[in-house]
Parts: structure tokens; sequence; C-alpha cells
């Protein structure tokens, strides 16, 4: 007479593993189809990003871009801790395009050997805002040129990632100097 494990168990256990194998992924969100860098390129301010562990109590942040003469990017992300009038910190980080027909999508570093996939998910058609996040949209960052985006743009932009099945929800507003 097989064990309770060989009659319970094991048919549980490939039950379980079976289900696994039919539920199917969430398709990865698509990043814009053009980026030109050279416009994409200078000061990108945070509007408003998912909060996680590494910018905790960061704010008055944005990201300035640039060209290498190796071909990479620079992206240096600078902040203030917890008072937007206290001092500026900068992490100094590097970027690598990984999609040359879109430039849509790079590997971000701000510490060696850890990248980053980075995608532009929507862009302005004058550059003057954009969308980026991790490939599977679970960071998600809103930049802006200027500090502030006019109420109406910023939600325009929520609706659109909603509509693209980007969860929104858990954007917070980044305090950003009045000047």
């Amino acid at each position: 007479m097989p064990s309770l494990f060989a009659r319970l168990v094991l048919p549980s256990l490939a039950l379980v593993l079976l289900a696994g194998c039919a539920t199917a992924k969430k398709p990865l969100p698509a990043a814009v189809t053009s980026v030109d860098l050279d416009r994409y390129m200078g000061r990108w301010y945070v509007i408003s990003h998912v909060p996680y562990f590494l910018e905790r109590g960061k704010v008055a942040s944005y990201d300035t871009y640039a060209r290498r003469p190796d071909g990479r990017l620079t992206n240096n992300f600078t902040f203030r801790e917890k008072a937007v009038d206290g001092p500026e910190k900068t992490w100094e980080g590097v970027a690598d395009v990984i999609d040359p027909v879109s430039n849509a999508t790079w590997k971000v570093s701000f510490v060696w050997p850890i990248f980053v996939t980075y995608k532009i998910f929507a862009l302005d058609a004058d550059y003057q805002w954009a969308v980026v996040g991790t490939k599977d949209a679970g960071l998600l960052w809103v930049l802006a040129r200027e500090r502030r985006l006019a109420p109406a743009t910023y939600d325009a932009i929520l609706a659109d990632l909603r509509t693209r099945g980007l969860a929104t929800d858990t954007l917070r507003f980044v305090p950003q100097p009045e000047t």
C-alpha cells in the first residue's frame, strides 16, 4: 500500500507545478519606438517615482545624462537628503544603450558590477517629460525638464500609462525647491 506521502502530497505537488506551467505571464510593457539621444541628454527633474530603499529620504532629485567619448552615457543622479535646501549629493552612473534601433532600452549602473535594465516607456514629442522605469515597470520615474509639470499634463501621463497596463497607484511626488 502506498504511503500517505505518495497518495496525497505527490499528486498535490504535481497539480501545483502544472498550474504554475499553465499560468500565462503578463507581457512586459513596451518602450517607446524612438529616442533621439542628443535631445534626451541634459537635466531631468524627478517629478514622481515608485519609492524604493535607495531613494528613501531623497528630495530635490534630478538625473543628468551626457554622451561620453567611448559611446556610453553618463547618468548622474543628484539629490538632497530630506530637505530641499540641504547640500546636494551626486551618484555617478554609467549607461549603455542596448537597443540601438530605438535607443529606448539601456543598462544602467551606479555600482559595478550591478546593472539594471532601464526603459523609456513614454516621451513627450518635445522632450519636455518622460516616463522611465525598470524593464518590468516595477519601478517608475516621471521626469521633466522643469521642476514641475502642469497638473493636466501629469494626469494625462498617468492616464496613458494606465491604458498601457502600467500601475500608477504607487507613484509618489518628489519634493522640489521652488527655484
